[in-house]
């Protein structure tokens, strides 16, 4: 694990495809970050092999993909430099691409899905900023859910 990419950092990424769903993957993600339960970082630093990105990925404890179709840009994007993330896929959740209007309703029961379905348990994380490996780790702890 790389110096800076140490201590229960949890890592998601969304896509952002050209679709609704992706567009509502991408919100989903981005409220989880505000709320503190994940940190949220760059799929397309992954994609492109930026090795700062590449090693935050690799040094994570744990790595959530948010992909809006079955597709799953996100998560490949992930596995082919061998990191196998948690995935979720909003189509496998109930909803249709090109079909699903991208609205505050939507948004709020997918994050709900996800928040409940055991993958973001109550936990302390670490928040980031640019540096080294793409991310750099603080020690700032927000905690979720006590």
């Amino acid at each position: 694990m790389s110096d800076c990419c140490e201590g229960g950092t949890k890592l998601i990424y969304s896509c952002a495809g050209s679709a609704d769903v992706g567009e509502i993957a991408d919100r989903v993600v981005r409220r989880l970050r505000d709320e503190g339960y994940a940190i949220m970082t760059c799929l397309a630093g992954v994609g492109a092999g930026l090795s700062g990105f590449v090693q935050s990925a690799i040094g994570a404890d744990e790595n959530i993909t948010i992909d809006g179709c079955s597709t799953a840009c996100a998560r490949k994007s992930l596995e082919r430099i061998g990191v196998n993330p948690k995935s979720y896929i909003l189509t496998a959740m109930g909803l249709e691409k090109h079909e699903t209007p991208v609205t505050e309703k939507v948004i709020d029961e997918i994050f709900e899905k996800i928040i409940n379905s055991g993958g973001f348990l109550a936990a302390t994380i670490t928040t980031l900023t640019n540096s080294c490996c793409g991310v750099q780790i603080l020690n700032k702890k927000m905690n979720k859910g006590d």
